[in-house]
């Protein structure tokens, strides 16, 4: 049987689609039918049920899937070991969300781009969970971090670590409140304090307020700016409440430029993923970067 024939079977299995399986190996969509075609009569049963929107396998076709791909994926990491050189640099491209891609995993991964013969050169992109997610299932991207987990075969997820929500504002509102009031109203207490988020439809505050007071914020968004960082600057400069991830509110908490204003005995938190396309972890770069990261995170909570 012919290996091509395979790899392309492999790929539209993972994929779910022909349009994406052609798009991930480089070739044009009558090419894999025709390829899929082909395997198809050699093994005289169908592979794929089609529908309006992509393809299912059959038990025949998962069957077959799960025999072959474990051997692809050997036979690919034999042959990217085997061109895995000092003379090679490859390419490690990353996508993740703004604020944890630039404050843990680049400062992680930068520790891989040496010269010591088996460093590769890192290119990161920033975006949500979907636009990281589509650009690696579309074979734009190598590992992606992402607080979605994927759904499909296409992509593999493992989970990386949990960021823990803390509701914080500058020293002043905490005056302005008073203690006693912020323990004893929870919630109703701050229906007067402005809000800071990365979006109108105030995605941190709503789940902080559903989780931790089992409501919805009473206040609009005063100030949005994209940007978690832009959220504590403007937080600590007293524009008003906001939540934030620990790790990025930490120093300014110890400096004092905000307070926490509640301390849930459950904090509310958001799991992170790290995820590749299947079977891409047999390429060594990918699969040093996918473990230094989770290594890295042990650290991060």
């Amino acid at each position: 049987m012919d290996l091509a024939l395979l790899r392309t079977f492999v790929t539209v299995h993972r994929a779910g689609s022909f349009t994406r399986a052609a798009a991930l190996l480089g070739l044009s969509q009558p090419a894999v039918t025709s390829q899929i075609r082909t395997l198809e009569r050699q093994l005289g049963r169908p592979l794929f049920l089609r529908q309006a929107r992509g393809v299912t396998p059959t038990t025949i076709g998962d069957e077959l899937a799960h025999k072959a791909a474990p051997h692809l994926d050997a036979l690919v990491e034999i042959t990217e070991t085997g061109l895995d050189d000092e003379s090679s640099l490859r390419s490690l491209h990353l996508a993740g969300p703004p604020e944890f891609t630039a404050e843990r995993a680049l400062p992680a991964l930068t520790e891989l781009t040496g010269d010591d013969g088996q460093g590769f050169a890192l290119r990161a992109s920033f975006g949500n969970a979907e636009e990281a997610l589509e650009g690696l299932a579309a074979g734009h991207q190598d590992l992606a971090i992402s607080t979605a987990r994927p759904r499909g075969a296409l992509l593999t997820a493992t989970p990386l670590c949990d960021e823990e929500h803390v509701l914080v504002a500058a020293p002043r509102w905490v005056e302005r409140i008073g203690e006693g009031q912020l323990r004893h109203k929870g919630a109703h207490a701050l229906e007067d304090v402005p809000v800071v988020e990365v979006h109108e439809s105030l995605p941190f505050v709503s789940r902080y307020w559903a989780s931790v007071y089992d409501c919805r914020p009473a206040a609009p968004g005063t100030v949005i700016v994209p940007d978690l960082r832009a959220v504590l600057a403007c937080a600590s400069a007293g524009a008003g409440l906001a939540v934030l991830p620990r790790y990025l509110c930490a120093t300014a908490l110890e400096r004092g430029e905000v307070v926490a204003l509640h301390d849930p005995p459950v904090p509310p938190l958001r799991t992170y993923f790290l995820v590749v396309r299947t079977g891409t972890l047999a390429m060594p770069h990918i699969a040093r970067a996918h473990e230094w990261l989770l290594r890295a995170a042990s650290d991060w909570a």
